[in-house]
């Protein structure tokens, strides 16, 4: 209880005046010094720490601003490449779809040409065919009128004759 009166300036029951005086005196001393020396350098301190905190800010505001320019740089250069790639492509379909009809075309030429070869060399072969025959139906027309010249002919000999006429026509193929 004594370190508690004496802090509250009292003694034995009594005020004391004189160390509450001294303990304020000192406790203002105290101030002063404290504001002289830790105070001020403490508030520079603060200050600086202030400052360097604001540059901080700044600098970060600034970096995000830069880093939302370069964001939108990007997107705006995959837009131009999409669309670049979309038009190559489309280029490339164009480009298969008339390389598609030349050469449906070329064939279709070239089937038709075929096809007109085919026509005409069958129509050669009909014609040889068609020349082999009457070449046949000749020597065979001139093979029965020797004969019927040779002998007049009942109609019993014209059919015999016919026949014959026949049989050797198919051997001679």
């Amino acid at each position: 209880m004594l370190a508690n009166d004496l802090v509250f300036g009292f003694v034995e029951g009594k005020l004391n005046t004189g160390d509450i005086i001294f303990q304020l005196i000192m406790f203002i001393v105290l101030l002063l010094l404290l504001k002289k020396f830790a105070w001020g350098p403490l508030m520079g301190i603060m200050k600086q720490r202030e400052e360097h905190i604001a540059r901080e800010i700044e600098e970060a505001e600034k970096n995000r601003v830069e880093a939302n320019k370069l964001v939108e740089e990007q997107r705006s250069l995959l837009n131009d490449a999409r669309l670049e790639a979309q038009s190559l492509i489309e280029n490339a379909k164009k480009q298969a779809e008339a390389q598609k009809e030349d050469i449906m075309n070329t064939a279709r030429s070239e089937a038709e040409r075929l096809k007109e070869s085919a026509k005409l060399e069958i129509e050669q072969q009909k014609q040889k065919a068609v020349a082999a025959l009457r070449e046949q139906v000749a020597s065979l027309s001139v093979l029965v009128a020797s004969k019927v010249i040779e002998k007049e002919l009942t109609v019993e000999d014209q059919e015999k004759l016919i026949e014959e006429s026949i049989k050797e026509a198919g051997e001679k193929r």
